[in-house]
């Protein structure tokens, strides 16, 4: 190829945007697909397609990464698959998965590593499987270390434990499969499904044992097994039936799951989507709520919306008292009226307090203390006194308070008697001011006694305590409790607060009683304790409503102003929208939760949908396969499978000025491929692609086919069985097959490649299923191997006569009977013709005439052979009554074959000699 037509990295993924027409077979593993390096345009075989798919997928999203684990090892993704990933892509773009799902990835230990340059392995046996389906225990199946090994088994038998073994093992992608224990073990008795292999590594024995929870065993990666797995033909978004190899395909349904998960977050963000209309009302008025409700978003904080929806009754009364101001007709005279009414609910209020205060408990604790101290006082002075009253000569009750009062009076009048004297020293020679006789030295001397009695402390303090508590009660009992219920506000508070007003009759009702009570408590012997107290206060309502009033009267005058009125108007309009978005406060919270959702559902259908990576990744592999020696390799493979005249070639496309290429296959004479290809066609592909990337890959690994042959026809089978026998003559080949035509076909086509076949059997046994023999079915014999049966088969006959079991003895003989003619059958096209002419096969060999004659005697021996045996062939009934031979009889009939096959096969040299 030219140098600037050769692929280079940086092109667009071919895969991208393709859809599958059909997977084209059962599959393929294979571990050494190379990858091209354009750099030095030489195929290197370093890293698979998996292994570089597996190395960029740890950089990829977590749920990605999860997603090619699953394309990995299923052929298709299921719904719950789909829902698994959908909600890995949620949680990582912060929507919580409910079910607490966490993703897996591809590990590197999931896929075949690459082998050491030249390193040659090589499988000897499979044994001591362990807990496998119903496996027999300890079972070893010999492998072939060289060309062909086929295991055959029939269905039911056991085979399909191997091939899961081997698929699980070798790193196969195929692991659908699973492996169940033996259903007839107690659940104690099941333990982890087990194998050991025993290997050549370069001609070194090495034994490796792989356990179903634990990584394969790395040597067994350079098994290559063909899994369901294969390349595929598709048709492209360019109408072309065009070829991808083994593991591309994973990238190619990467991009399907990132359509199918973008349109899954798509439709549940429209789903989710909330209706704006309910806040379309609020959004158009000019206000805070309502910018809020315009531009409701994913990033409009609930708190905003919490905060501008919180209301106080305070609020509640503003709106009402705006909307009330600025409807009134006549705002000022209203606006005295209102003042008039809050004046007169002030001084009722006012009123209250004047009253209630002097009978508050403070009052009354204060009247209560002045009136004990009072008494206290006088029964000091009383004590203090006492010793005067007893002095000799003076008139009983003399110090008492009438006396007091007498000698008191007696001091006044002695200022307007004896105005240059000073009382009580008055002298002896001076009249006195009460009985106005001369007061001689006696009188003057009793006179200062009596001054001295008056003027002592303990009087004192008791004529001033004695005066308080005067003057405090008789501050209490003149105060005034008349509330002045009456008139226009007596009218007001009937019509607009009848409770009030009851409360305030009350108040007035409590106030007297109360203080009529205290005055009665301050007389001689009466309690405190029995004081009422006063009923419910309603200053603090007055003034509330005073405090209303006053702002409504405030309203009403700010209202007769045109710039104040505007700034009512305004705040008016405010609170209506806060009052409005309370109502939708539960709607707007739920409508920005759902925006969020939105938001974020939205980003993942985005990231979903941005498949930038995926293709750029596709297109170096792409371009690494897309060379004309992977051209070459599987175009030679296809003609070996004669896959009509279809063709692989290397299309070149350009894209905005770069140019790419892919593998397209093609048929002459511009026909369809993809209408016309069969069912066993497309199968027939993917079993040369998966030989052309095994050769490509320059390595000698062995290659193990599970049942390559279905869905193809007989032709196709000899053209499948030919190539396989081609591969092994360089290199180790397993089929495990269930098709014995096609068994039978694999030893002819061995034969014709010279290389020794020894099939391996796997049957039913009583220790269980899967039990290996070395005994093929008798159809797949060669004829010297079916005289060996057929003469167990006699042996067999001749014990159950031995043991008088006639009819036993009687089946057997009827059996071999039947197997010795199919045995003369095979002999006549492989000893007497030579294969010259074989059953189901294409052609004739003409060839091999060369030793062929066919003499009287043989056919008198074969007539006589086959007429004798096709007695015990055909109608039961008829063969019911015909005598059944005994065993020696029949031992002599298979003697007579044996003999004949050798002196045909020991002339056979002659007559090659004679015919050279």
């Amino acid at each position: 190829m030219p140098a600037h037509l050769q692929p280079k990295l940086d092109l667009v993924a071919t895969c991208h945007g393709f859809f599958p027409l059909t997977d084209v077979a059962r599959g393929l593993h294979h571990n050494l697909l190379l990858v091209f390096l354009v750099d030095k345009r030489t195929i290197h075989a370093a890293m698979s397609i998996l292994q570089e798919i597996q190395k960029w997928s740890t950089d990829q999203p977590l749920w990605q990464q999860d997603a090619i684990a699953r394309i990995y090892s299923q052929s298709e993704l299921s719904g719950l698959d789909l829902d698994d990933l959908y909600a890995f892509l949620k949680a990582e773009h912060g929507i919580p998965d409910p079910a607490g799902r966490t993703p897996g990835r591809l590990a590197a230990d999931q896929i075949a590593g690459a082998l050491p340059k030249g390193q040659l392995v090589q499988l000897e046996s499979i044994k001591n499987l362990q807990f496998v389906n119903a496996l027999a225990p300890q079972q070893r199946l010999p492998i072939a270390k060289t060309g062909l090994s086929v295991i055959y088994g029939e269905n039911g038998a056991g085979k399909s434990g191997y091939s899961r073994v081997l698929k699980k093992a070798c790193r196969a992608r195929d692991q659908s499969e699973p492996i169940h224990p033996d259903a007839r073990l107690a659940p104690g008795q099941v333990g982890v499904p087990q194998a050991s292999f025993d290997l050549l590594i370069d001609n070194q024995p090495v034994e490796v044992t792989w356990l179903a929870d634990q990584p394969a065993p790395e040597p067994l990666s350079a098994l290559a097994i063909f899994d369901s797995h294969c390349a595929r033909a598709y048709v492209d978004n360019k109408g072309d039936f065009a070829y991808i190899p083994y593991g591309l395909d994973i990238l190619e349904k990467l991009v399907g799951v990132c359509a199918k998960l973008k349109t899954k977050a798509s439709n549940e963000a429209n789903a989710l989507r909330p209706q704006l209309d309910v806040f379309a009302a609020l959004g158009q008025t000019p206000t805070k709520a309502g910018a809020l409700a315009r531009g409701l978003s994913a990033k409009t904080k609930p708190a905003d919306v919490e905060a501008l929806a919180y209301l106080t009754d305070g609020d509640q009364e503003r709106l009402a008292l705006l909307n009330k101001a600025l409807s009134e007709r006549d705002p000022k005279q209203k606006a005295q009226d209102l003042k008039a009414k809050a004046i007169r609910h002030t001084e009722l209020a006012q009123r209250m307090a004047t009253s209630a205060a002097h009978l508050s408990e403070g009052k009354l604790a204060v009247l209560r203390d002045l009136i004990g101290n009072s008494i206290a006082a006088k029964e000091a002075a009383e004590l203090a006194g006492k010793g005067f009253k007893e002095t000799p000569g003076l008139l009983p009750c003399t110090g008492g308070e009438s006396w007091k009062a007498l000698f008191e009076a007696a001091r006044q009048f002695s200022v307007e008697s004896h105005p240059d004297k000073e009382f009580p020293h008055l002298g002896s020679e001076s009249e006195c001011p009460l009985c106005q006789n001369k007061l001689k030295q006696e009188g003057a001397d009793r006179l200062a006694l009596f001054e001295t009695f008056v003027q002592q402390e303990a009087e004192k303090r008791e004529k001033a305590a004695r005066a308080v508590a005067v003057k405090a009660f008789t501050e209490l009992r003149d105060a005034s409790m008349t509330l002045a219920l009456e008139g226009a506000l007596t009218a007001e508070l009937e019509a607009n607060e009848p409770a009030l007003l009851a409360m305030c009759k009350a108040y007035q009702k409590s106030l007297s009683l109360r203080q009529a009570a205290v005055v009665k408590a301050c007389s001689p012997g009466e309690h405190w304790n029995a004081i009422p107290a006063l009923t419910e206060d309603p200053q603090a309502r007055l003034n509330e409503i005073a405090v209303k009033l006053m702002a409504e009267a405030k309203a009403l005058e700010d209202s007769a102003d045109d710039q104040a009125k505007a700034l009512m108007v305004a705040e008016r309009a405010e609170l209506d929208a806060r009052f409005k978005l309370f109502d939708l406060k539960a709607v707007a919270l739920d409508t920005i939760e759902k925006l969020v959702l939105v938001g974020k559902l939205e980003t993942c259908a985005n990231k979903a949908g941005s498949t930038t990576a995926i293709s750029k990744q596709s297109t170096i592999l792409s371009n690494s396969i897309a060379t004309q020696e992977v051209v070459a390799a599987l175009n030679e493979e296809l003609k070996a499978l004669n896959v009509h005249e279809l063709k692989a070639v290397m299309k070149a496309e350009t894209s905005k000025g770069k140019t790419q290429y892919k593998l397209v296959l093609e048929m002459p004479g511009n026909m369809a491929a993809k209408d016309i290809l069969s069912e066993g066609e497309q199968r027939a592909i993917a079993i040369g692609a998966f030989l052309a990337e095994v050769n490509l890959g320059g390595g000698l690994g062995g290659i193990v086919f599970d049942d390559p042959v279905s869905s193809l026809d007989h032709r196709r089978r000899w053209h499948v069985a030919k190539r396989l026998a081609q591969e092994a003559l360089k290199r180790q080949v397993i089929v495990f097959t269930h098709d014995i035509y096609f068994l039978c076909i694999l030893q002819q086509c061995a034969e014709a490649a010279r290389l020794d076949l020894d099939p391996q059997c796997i049957r039913k046994a009583p220790s269980g299923f899967g039990v290996q023999s070395d005994r093929v079915p008798f159809d797949a014999m060669p004829t010297s191997k079916r005289v060996g049966a057929l003469r167990v088969m006699q042996t067999k006959a001749s014990t159950a006569k031995k043991a008088g079991d006639e009819e036993e003895r009687i089946r057997l003989t009827r059996d071999a009977y039947y197997n010795l003619r199919l045995a003369w059958e095979r002999a006549v096209e492989e000893v007497l013709l030579f294969g010259v002419v074989t059953r189901f096969e294409e052609g004739v060999s003409t060839q091999r005439l060369h030793s062929v004659i066919v003499e009287d005697a043989d056919y008198s021996v074969i007539e006589a052979g086959m007429t004798k045996c096709s007695k015990f062939a055909h109608d039961p009934a008829l063969v019911a009554q015909l005598p059944t031979p005994e065993p020696d009889e029949l031992e002599a009939d298979i003697q007579d074959l044996e003999t004949w096959r050798v002196a045909v096969e020991a002339r056979r040299k002659d007559i090659r000699d004679r015919r050279k």
